[in-house]
């Protein structure tokens, strides 16, 4: 039976209790269902409202457990309705903290899988005593999923072993005024600084979050200015399966949708994958002392890990306050959904999942190694063709790196970035560590069936110095974070070579260059997935600052302007990444087999050597690496080159043995990253012959790498 609501002068629409396809919203020609799951919930309303601005709906429908409850969903048909239409939801029940009820009927609910956002803010305009900020209250907006021409845009499913991620921000990228895009800051200004990301050479951008979040989550202050900080990086959900609305120049209700569309279509046109870094763990809603946005006030007791015996708490593996609670059906249904949505209908070809592990704990909060959700994700058949990539930790100190359960999965390798930072540094015996990271870190990997691709090396991230202030601060300068100081890691293993933070010096200049030059050599001759941020390759700083999290200014943003003033730089690294591209050595799908694979007259796939030609003893080894790579041995999908490594991260100059090339060869140089002009790199068949077949002199602090032709 229906009834006639009256919205305003100039429409009218009718409800009725029909059975919704599925959960959410979902568009039709005569108006749209709605569906929204609540085990403990008494009843639900939903309210319509006319613009983004409104301080209450137009209309509040009453969904009565009577007509409108169908097992845990409340649904409604709501005829006449079109896409663009704005919601929220109350939703009663008891109030229980103890219990691990917290619902209240007054509090207006955001639709944990609405597809779109308004602009405005929850957090901005909460201020003590001021109980009616409606107006301000961002609305959910309905989205017609099949109002959208994809052509042929289809994921590229890039192998592992070709891949190369670009860790950027959305807003970040091309928010500082030096971009001079015409859309700033947006999905649109991304779409126009795609040919720089081609001549890079990169396959996949990795986004940081941009399902919605709210920024002025924050509330701290900059001790300089007096402004007020916000989450700048995102990692705090409101809305899962919503784009965020301020990254879209188009700020018409649902605009962010078709913008964010047009910027992976466009990407994958260049031949670029999106990876989207999502945030499972955790939600916006905070602890005990937080606000209801969608979970807590829907179904609290469900969807998060509370405290045993004192429910009105939360469990905080994720450092931010609540751990959503992955063991559930109806949360791991939640949460594969969205991974659907994001793959089905918005394209993108993979996520990296921040803090995974808190995904992985059981019931009682321990980490499991037949955790389902992680195992769900890695067999579903949807997913299948996605890449996956763990966090393998969490705040809580679930550490699970090289054996994050589920299979299939890779995972950001932190022993990589750790060993590789303390070798390049010069740290004494460090040399055993580094080889096995460069070889694809063996150790971690190879027990649970997975190979090196599984393995995504990295240098820095975002959560941490950029490449240039690696080599530019002993100590991280977080002043301006409204911390004290206290944020951000100590332990960055970095070197400032003689001075903190910029300078002039000639020779600190010198060796800062080189020895970034040495981080990006060492990133893409090594076996595995390599991962950098955006900037490193232009020297981007945050001034000393390890923990940008609310450093929504030129701090965090990409300035334009470096990629001229550090131009030999670019060009370095643009080579390197074709360098790489070139020669399948560098990019296996297995492990190395070693003196096995040697054939005649051929040289294994890899073999080590000391600085003298013999073979190292790895006891002690001490600031050198150097190993030799069979372009012909078994295990490539075609022949390659043969190649001599040889690493020299001591203060002083070594004299090396060359091992003889295989029969009718000679050895070229191809990198020497002590040189300061572009021949520091040379492709193509510009290599350069060497005078002596048998000795070289690798300076101090540099990588030499010669190919046999």
């Amino acid at each position: 039976m229906f009834s006639v609501l009256k919205c305003n002068p100039m429409d009218s629409i009718r409800i009725s209790a029909e059975k919704a396809l599925r959960p959410g919203t979902t568009v039709t020609e005569k108006g749209v269902y709605f569906s929204l799951f609540s085990r403990n919930a008494k009843k639900v309303y939903l309210d319509l409202y006319t613009s983004a601005d409104d301080a209450a709906p137009y209309k509040t429908i009453e969904l009565a457990p009577e007509t409108n409850r169908m097992g845990d969903l409340w649904q409604v048909f709501v005829e006449g309705l079109k896409p663009g239409a704005l919601y929220l939801y109350r939703v009663d029940g008891p109030f229980a903290p103890s219990k691990g009820h917290r619902f209240d009927k007054n509090q207006s609910l955001f639709d944990p899988r609405a597809k779109a956002f308004t602009e405005g803010s929850v957090f901005k305009y909460m201020l003590p005593g001021k109980d009616k900020y409606m107006e301000k209250f961002p609305k959910c907006v309905v989205i017609d999923d099949e109002d959208y021409d994809w052509e042929d845009d289809k994921q590229l499913a890039i192998p592992l072993q070709k891949s190369i991620i670009y860790e950027m921000h959305v807003k970040g990228f091309t928010a500082s005024p030096t971009s001079q895009v015409e859309h700033p800051g947006t999905y649109r200004g991304l779409i126009e600084k795609i040919p720089y990301l081609q001549s890079l050479g990169i396959s996949a951008v990795e986004l940081l979050p941009v399902m919605e979040f709210d920024e002025y989550e924050n509330t701290n202050v900059n001790p300089r200015t007096g402004a007020r900080m916000k989450n700048y990086w995102g990692y705090s959900t409101i809305g899962f399966f919503a784009p965020k609305c301020s990254y879209s120049s188009d700020r018409t209700p649902g605009g962010c949708v078709r913008e964010f569309k047009d910027m992976v279509k466009a990407l994958h046109n260049a031949g670029i994958e999106v990876l989207l870094d999502v945030v499972f763990n955790h939600t916006a809603e905070g602890n005990e002392n937080g606000i209801s946005l969608n979970f807590r006030g829907i179904d609290n007791k469900i969807f998060y890990h509370l405290v045993h015996d004192h429910k009105e708490y939360y469990m905080n593996y994720s450092g931010c306050g609540n751990a959503v609670n992955a063991n559930h059906p109806v949360v791991q249904d939640f949460i594969i959904d969205c991974l659907h949505y994001w793959v089905l209908e918005m394209h993108v070809d993979g996520f990296r999942f921040d803090l995974a592990s808190e995904l992985t704990r059981d019931e009682k909060g321990f980490p499991s190694d037949i955790a389902p959700l992680t195992k769900r994700i890695s067999e579903d058949s949807i997913l299948r063709n996605t890449k996956i990539i763990a966090e393998p930790w969490d705040c809580g100190g679930a550490y699970q790196i090289g054996n994050f359960p589920g299979g299939r999965w890779c995972e950001w390798n932190d022993h990589y970035r750790d060993g590789i930072r303390r070798f390049i540094r010069g740290d004494e015996h460090t040399s055993n560590e580094a080889a096995t990271r460069i070889a694809g870190s063996n150790d971690l990997y190879s027990m649970s069936g997975r190979g090196p691709i599984h393995s995504i090396n990295f240098i820095d991230a975002h959560d941490g110095f950029t490449l240039n202030d690696l080599v530019t601060y002993n100590k991280k300068h977080n002043d301006d974070n409204g911390e004290e100081s206290r944020d951000g890691s100590d332990n960055n293993l970095s070197y400032n070579y003689g001075y903190e933070g910029p300078t002039i010096n000639p020779k600190i200049e010198k060796l800062r260059l080189m020895q970034i030059k040495n981080f990006f050599t060492t990133l893409m001759i090594s076996q595995g997935v390599p991962m950098f941020v955006a900037g490193d390759e232009v020297r981007r700083t945050q001034g000393g600052n390890n923990n940008p999290y609310c450093q929504d200014n030129e701090t965090s943003w990409f300035n334009w302007e470096d990629v001229t003033n550090n131009a030999k730089m670019l060009d370095f690294v643009q080579n390197l990444i074709t360098f790489r591209n070139q020669h399948a050595v560098f990019h296996r799908r297995n492990f190395f087999g070693g003196a096995a694979t040697s054939q005649f007259n051929e040289p294994p796939d890899i073999s080590w050597f000391n600085y003298d030609g013999t073979v190292p003893d790895w006891k002690k080894m001490n600031r050198y690496l150097a190993f030799r790579l069979g372009g012909k041995a078994a295990g490539l999908p075609s022949d390659d080159n043969d190649f001599f490594v040889a690493m020299n991260m001591d203060i002083h100059d070594i004299t090396i043995t060359i091992p003889k090339p295989s029969s009718g060869r000679k050895w070229y140089r191809t990198i020497d990253t002590s040189i300061e002009n572009r021949t520091s790199i040379l492709l193509g068949g510009d290599e350069e012959t060497l005078n002596s077949q048998e000795h070289y002199v690798v300076l101090a602090n540099s990588i030499l790498v010669l190919i046999s032709k």
